[in-house]
């Protein structure tokens, strides 16, 4: 195995070599083709919208898809973006010199504020015509307005905050009644609040924002020229609708927190970014002298809001004493500037340029940048058109923005849907990692890319950096898929080499002991994956090659027992004498397989335990396939051991009811050979029908005849119903067994009368016992006094006979007697029978002239007819019809051939002219056959009754149609 490794080695040496060829000439590390079919669409998509005003465009708000735009001195179109064929035009109603200053409104749509250079302001409601001057506003030059996002209505702007050129910050409400809608002023109320001012004194409000934190916090911001300030306080839960007085009462005695700048632009403007599913904005961007503040909003913070910032300065080309920007618009990751010929998009993450639109001077100087919050758009307008930008995709290219800052997981989040460039953020936090001395991090990116495999192991390598090698192909395994076999079995093979030599560098330290064992979990986790478990199964060979190379016994028997190669890891145990867990593998996987191959390695050193086993496994062992194990230790062991083999044997005889004549054998031999006490009752047992005895008959009388087993014997030999040699046997044994062998043939009495005078002769021959002799004629009753005699030598006297031949005397009597009584009731019984005869030719019966037959119900001595006892009478044919149908078969036939023999007989002579003599003889002998065919008819017809006989009996569950006729008789009816 150490050589496949040297040769995967230089394998990578070579393959290293070829990526740098393949570097040269331009191939791409990726596994990823980056082609683009088409032109890409670029984020900031521009629209010229279809309009030509009638009049300059002095100002244009949009929110909520509702664009307010004022033409000329006195005109207003109100359009919505989602019916934009029906606009509305309002006209401002204003004689004097009054222009349109600036216009402002809210995020949903619905008010319309309209500020007059003549310090004047009007309202306008989207749900109305006329346009409404507010008197109280009047005298003030309305610079910025800050809306109430979280009070406002359609009819009702909720306390709001409003911004002059003096610097002072109004709080005001807008109402409009429903049911009278100019009867009153519009204007709640407008009361000063707070006056802004730089080092110089009260300076214009530029912008005014109003957002709502945790626990009832509000913040405000507002901006002047050079300074932001943030205004930070709590409203009383339920007093929201007095408004924001009481947090800039807080203020009165000292200065809020501000952020100044130097530079000053002559005026300032802050942009917000909300996301769609949002309704606070989370990031903001301040354009004012010296560049663009940047930063997020942090909500949770306690005195302010503004979180991570940092100022972007104006791009180069940008000088703020000839070309200054007028608008900003933030979007998720820029900021646009609008410049009176054109618009630049910064990238917030580093401050770049990334995209720029130079307007032609045909469409007049560039005047204002707006964005609709609600729908991400963008607009544009100069005094004569109006442009409209879609931001598409704006996140595409931000990956490559985080990567280059080392921000790899944001970089990930940011193109995750976008595997090649997600794979080229991998490989850069690889490399940063590496460089860093990050190993296994930098292993664990790595294994996602698509980077050669072969580098990237070499550069570990060469760094020595075993672990973090480990690391990367145990990812990269992970990431393998189940079609790729052959990397999944290198990266195996390679992976357990490792482990092996890590271990075995780990275990030879003490000091190393955590690491060791934290390793070695790892090993084994490694071994037991499911996802591994393919791979190691097919290549297990090789493994165990790689554990015994390193002899790792342990981790042998460990991943033995994953791949459940339990043959492996029981051999090793008995291979060291560990038979007891050898045992407790086999009894915990239960193997019968395995149970079969190493008992009887088991049962030489722990024969109760086995047999303990054996027992446990039940019916799921074959004892067949054991009977070898127990047949080598039995002719080694003691009789103290070869008692477990019959525990076997019995458990599988008497629990399992075993049939296999083998296992019935083997048992019946070890009780030969060790329990003769036991062989009896088990053949006793197991009865005396042949076909009900598992054991083989033969094989048993030679094992018993061997081991000098008599009675068992005897007992096999009546079983086969081999009686004359079992009472040979017997009467070596027993002459009472002899006798109940004698009597077991009862159907065969000549046989017992053989039997017992073999037992009568062995008794006056052998044991010369005249009066057990004469017991065996008392016992048997076929032997008679004569049978017995020529047994008995000739000097016996005949007294010793004398009792037994009166009994045989009176026997013969006894005999005679039963004869002569049996003669005579033979007698009367045939004296009987002839008088029943005669009397039974005497007998009549007497018909009445109305009688009717019992079957067609006509007048019965219109034709031949049968009486019956049982007073039931027929005609002839009427019976002949009813009973032919339930005759048998063979009856029938002979009926029907009695007919024809019958009609031949009745056929009229053909010559009128012969003889007397011969015409009587003729006659004489037709009329005696006619008689004798007529009398066998009737033994057939009129056997019995047919309503009274067994015929009737016999037809109780014959249908009344026929199953045949049932169809054709269902059909008669219908």
């Amino acid at each position: 195995m150490a050589s496949i490794l040297d040769e995967y080695e230089d394998s990578l040496c070579r393959s290293a070599s070829v990526q740098q060829s393949r570097a040269s000439v331009g191939i791409p590390h990726s596994g990823y083709v980056n082609a683009r079919l088409e032109k890409e669409t670029p984020i900031f998509n521009k629209q010229r919208i279809d309009f030509a005003p009638p009049e300059k465009i002095n100002s244009l708000v949009v929110s909520s898809n509702q664009l307010c735009m004022s033409l000329g001195k006195d005109t207003l179109l109100r359009i919505d973006l989602g019916k934009p064929d029906e606009p509305n035009q309002v006209d401002l109603g204003r004689k004097d010199e009054a222009k349109v200053y600036k216009m402002f409104l809210d995020h949903t749509g619905s008010h319309l504020l309209i500020a007059l250079n003549t310090s004047e302001c009007l309202y306008l409601n989207r749900s109305v015509q006329k346009v409404r001057a507010l008197s109280r506003w009047k005298g003030h030059l309305i610079e910025s307005v800050g809306w109430n996002k979280f009070l406002g209505s359609e009819t009702n702007t909720g306390p709001i905050l409003v911004g002059t050129a003096q610097g002072q910050i109004y709080e005001a409400e807008i109402s409009v009644s429903e049911g009278s809608l100019f009867s009153t002023n519009p204007d709640q109320y407008f009361r000063q609040v707070y006056t802004l001012e730089e080092e110089s004194g009260p300076a214009p409000v530029c912008c005014l924002e109003i957002e709502r934190g945790i626990e009832g916090k509000f913040f405000i911001i507002a901006t002047t020229r050079k300074r932001l300030f943030q205004f930070v306080g709590k409203v009383p839960e339920g007093t929201e609708q007095q408004g924001f007085s009481s947090i800039f009462a807080m203020h009165a005695d000292h200065l809020p927190s501000f952020r100044e700048f130097p530079a000053n632009l002559g005026f300032s403007e802050i942009a917000f970014y909300t996301p769609k599913l949002r309704s606070n904005p989370r990031s903001f961007a301040w354009m004012m002298g010296n560049g663009v503040l940047y930063g997020t909003l942090d909500y949770s913070r306690p005195d302010s809001i503004l979180s991570d910032e940092r100022v972007w300065v104006y791009p180069s080309d940008i000088d703020i004493t000839v070309n200054k920007p007028i608008s900003i618009v933030l979007t998720q990751f820029h900021f646009l500037l609008l410049l009176p010929d054109r618009v630049k998009a910064v990238c917030t993450l580093n401050g770049q340029v990334v995209f720029q639109d130079l307007f032609q001077e045909k469409f007049g100087l560039l005047t204002r940048m707006i964005k609709d919050p609600t729908v991400q758009q963008i607009w544009i307008h100069t005094e004569k058109v109006v442009f409209r930008y879609h931001v598409q995709r704006e996140s595409r290219d931000v990956w490559k923005m985080y990567m280059n800052m080392n921000k790899f997981d944001l970089a990930k989040e940011y193109c995750k849907d976008r595997p090649e460039c997600l794979d080229i953020v991998l490989a850069k936090e690889a490399e940063h990692c590496f460089q860093n001395k990050r190993y296994l991090d930098s292993a664990k990116c790595y294994a996602l890319t698509q980077n050669y495999f072969e580098e990237i192991a070499l550069k570990f390598i060469e760094a020595k950096q075993e672990e973090a090698l480990m690391e990367f192909l145990i990812k990269k395994l992970s990431n393998l898929k189940p079609s790729e076999k052959t990397q999944t079995t290198l990266l195996t093979t390679w992976l357990t080499e490792l482990y092996l030599n890590w271990l075995g560098i780990l275990e030879g330290d003490p000091s190393q002991r955590n690491l060791y064992l934290d390793t070695r979990e790892k090993f084994r986790t490694f071994l037991s994956s499911p996802k591994n478990k393919d791979c190691l199964f097919n290549n297990r060979a090789s493994i165990y090659e790689l554990l015994a190379s390193h002899g790792d016994t342990e981790h042998m028997v460990y991943f033995a027992v994953i791949m459940q190669d339990y043959e492996r890891v029981v051999a090793h145990h008995c291979q060291h004498d560990e038979y007891d867990e050898a045992l407790n593998v086999l009894s915990r996987h239960r193997d019968e397989k395995l149970f079969y191959k190493f008992s009887p390695v088991l049962i030489q050193h722990i024969p109760k335990k086995v047999v303990d086993a054996w027992i446990s496994m039940g019916s799921r062992l074959d004892a067949r396939n054991l009977i070898p194990a127990l047949v080598n230790y039995s002719q080694s062991a003691s009789t103290q051991q070869i008692n477990e083999a019959i525990r076997y044997m019995e458990f599988c005889v008497y629990q399992l009811e075993e049939t296999q004549q083998a296992i019935h054998n083997y048992l019946l031999s070890l009780y030969a050979l060790c329990r003769p006490d036991s062989l009896l009752s088990y053949l006793e047992q197991a009865g005396t029908n042949p076909n009900r005895i598992h054991y083989d008959l033969k094989y048993a009388l030679r094992l018993c005849a061997e081991h000098g087993h008599h009675h068992a014997c005897v007992h096999i030999y009546k079983v086969m119903e081999l009686y004359e040699e079992a009472v040979d046997l017997a009467l070596q044994v027993d002459v009472d067994l002899a006798k109940s062998c004698a009597d077991l043939p009862e159907d065969d009495e000549e046989l017992r009368k053989k039997l017992w005078l073999k037992i009568a002769r062995h008794v006056v021959q052998e044991e010369k016992d005249v009066k057990k002799a004469m017991a065996c004629l008392s016992s048997c009753a076929l032997l008679k006094i004569e049978d017995v005699l020529p047994f008995f030598p000739d000097f016996v006297t005949i007294d010793h006979f004398k009792e037994a031949i009166c009994n045989s005397l009176e026997d013969y009597n006894k005999h005679i007697e039963e004869l002569k009584r049996e003669m005579e009731e033979a007698t009367q019984s045939a004296k009987r029978i002839r008088e029943d005869i005669q009397e039974m030719r005497n007998k009549y019966g007497s018909v009445e002239p109305q009688e009717k037959c019992a079957a067609c119900d006509f007048p019965l001595l219109n034709r031949p007819f049968y009486l019956f006892l049982c007073g039931h009478m027929f005609h002839y044919d009427c019976l002949l019809q009813a009973v032919f149908p339930n005759l048998p078969a063979y009856k029938q036939a002979k009926l029907e051939d009695l007919q024809k023999k019958l009609a031949a007989t009745s056929q009229p002579s053909k010559s009128h002219h012969r003889p007397k003599d011969a015409d009587t003889i003729s006659l004489g002998k037709g009329q005696q056959s006619r008689e004798q065919i007529k009398a066998d008819i009737d033994d057939i017809v009129a056997a019995e009754c047919v309503y009274c006989g067994e015929l009737m009996i016999r037809s109780i569950d014959k249908p009344f149609i026929d199953p045949q006729k049932y169809e054709e008789e269902m059909q008669s009816w219908l």
